[in-house]
């Protein structure tokens, strides 16, 4: 249920993306709510699970190691790719980035009950971005196919990675599961910073940070 859910997300994005332009503002709206609700559930989901399991210094030290690996990776794509100005491919590069070490994240949640506050905020973050991404390929003189086809080959790699991460959660130690939620935490955090909430403003302009708001209480309420 948590792979169909988490898959349908890029799918129902890039299907509609194939065929329809969204406004901007809707873009801008629909990621800033992904990114509130991504901050809560890596804040209560990810890291305090990990910092009640291994203490403070031992979290936050695979907190810094999962943003500085994102940091790294994302400036290597930003000179193979052509920069977040090159939507569609890049968009493509910049999702996969973002959801792998999420969907792995939501795998190893699933050695005990399983995030739904996590999952809500992935659903979020990767249906507008699919979306985007998708009509930007097509507009690219690509056709809907094509558009279509790259974005379920993402949502197939991070299904793996989600199954992946069930595997790993149910096998590994307790504490190396909870420095690997530190780590995710540290990777997604990194990319709210540096993909979602500024993609978000520049579509959708200050009123944003209310639907950043309103995706925090959501995804709180689901933690809670």
């Amino acid at each position: 249920m948590f792979s169909v859910v988490a898959a349908s997300a890029i799918l129902a994005g890039a299907g509609l993306g194939s065929f329809w332009e969204p406004p901007k503002q809707l873009q801008g709206a629909l990621l800033a709510f992904a990114g509130g609700a991504l901050v809560t559930a890596l804040a209560f989901e990810l890291f305090l699970p990990a910092e009640r399991e291994t203490g403070l210094t031992s979290a936050a030290v695979a907190l810094l190691a999962g943003a500085t690996v994102f940091i790294g990776v994302d400036l290597l794509l930003d000179r193979k790719v052509g920069g977040r100005e090159a939507v569609g491919f890049a968009l493509v590069a910049a999702v996969t980035l973002d959801g792998v070490p999420e969907n792995i994240a939501l795998g190893v949640t699933l050695a005990d009950e399983g995030s739904y506050a996590l999952l809500a905020a992935i659903f979020a973050s990767n249906f507008p971005e699919a979306l985007g991404g998708a009509a930007s390929i097509r507009e690219d003189e690509k056709s809907r196919l094509l558009a279509f086809g790259i974005w379920a080959a993402v949502a197939v790699l991070l299904v793996v990675a989600l199954v992946g991460g069930r595997l790993l959660g149910v096998s590994a130690s307790d504490g190396t599961t909870a420095l690997f939620l530190a780590f995710a935490a540290g990777a997604v955090l990194a990319s709210i910073a540096d993909t979602v909430l500024p993609e978000a403003f520049a579509e959708g302009g200050p009123l944003i940070g209310f639907a950043s708001t309103a995706g925090f209480l959501t995804a709180y309420a689901l933690a809670g």
